[in-house]
């Protein structure tokens, strides 16, 4: 499986505005609207990372590389991603009249995060140093953005290097809660395994763990020995079966 992680970072929208508190933007005050300035992207446990911008290659051209990297990923690994970078890279491909990109599985690991454990705060950075994983790049905040809108080029490789170290940590994080992911795509349906492999990490390094019960069926239940990763298997057992199982686990 072919798995990719990606961030994006955004330029922000420009306004003209007569305060700066509780303000309500019209549509006639936006000067310009929010685009896409830069994106890193690493395949999963590849040393290679790919970084495009609009400072170091032309905007559609960036474009151009995500839609291809898309295309070409069975499953992207994002960072609050179904409600931001995917719908972004999406109207970015729309406004190019680009087609839809290959299907892909999405992984959003915030939804892993905010589903499965309950951090002071959900942010990467701060999951990231709970885990001790590392964190993101140290920078001067806003006015980052604004430099390198402004085509400042020491500003773009602090930008280059804070994009870059997001996408590190994000498979960083990707790797550590692994097996917590419930949404996982299985290995097994893309890699063409013939035997029970591993959901998550593909691994054929099973435990065979007792018995996982349905409403109406029994399964054998596995855990992989390399990630953690808990599954059943994929037919039921039979009633003759399962009653010698039972016994043999204790049950």
């Amino acid at each position: 499986m072919k798995i990719l992680h990606i961030d994006l970072e955004l330029a922000p929208n420009l306004a003209t505005v007569w305060g700066l508190f509780k303000q309500n933007i019209g549509i006639n005050q936006l000067l310009e609207t929010s685009r896409v300035m830069c994106f890193a992207a690493k395949w999963n446990d590849a040393e290679d990372i790919i970084y495009k911008s609009e400072f170091h290659d032309s905007h559609e051209e960036m474009i151009k590389e995500l839609h291809r990297l898309f295309s070409e990923a069975d499953a992207v690994v994002t960072y609050n991603g179904a409600s931001f970078d995917i719908p972004v890279a999406n109207r970015e491909f729309l406004l190019y009249n680009f087609n839809p990109p290959a299907p892909y599985k999405g992984i959003d690991l915030i939804q892993t995060v905010r589903k499965k454990f309950r951090f002071v705060s959900n942010k990467l950075d701060h999951v990231s140093k709970e885990l001790e994983l590392g964190s993101k790049l140290q920078h001067e905040g806003h006015t980052l953005w604004l430099k390198c809108m402004n085509k400042d080029p020491e500003a773009w490789q602090t930008f280059k290097d804070y994009n870059i170290m997001d996408v590190i940590l994000l498979e960083k994080l990707y790797k550590r809660i692994l097996p917590w992911i419930d949404n996982h795509p299985s290995h097994a349906l893309f890699d063409g395994a013939d035997r029970i492999v591993c959901t998550n990490c593909g691994s054929d390094h099973l435990h065979s763990r007792g018995i996982q019960h349905t409403k109406t069926l029994s399964y054998r239940r596995f855990q992989c020995t390399k990630c953690g990763t808990w599954m059943k298997a994929r037919t039921a057992e039979k009633q003759e079966n399962r009653n010698n199982i039972l016994t043999q686990v204790g049950l």
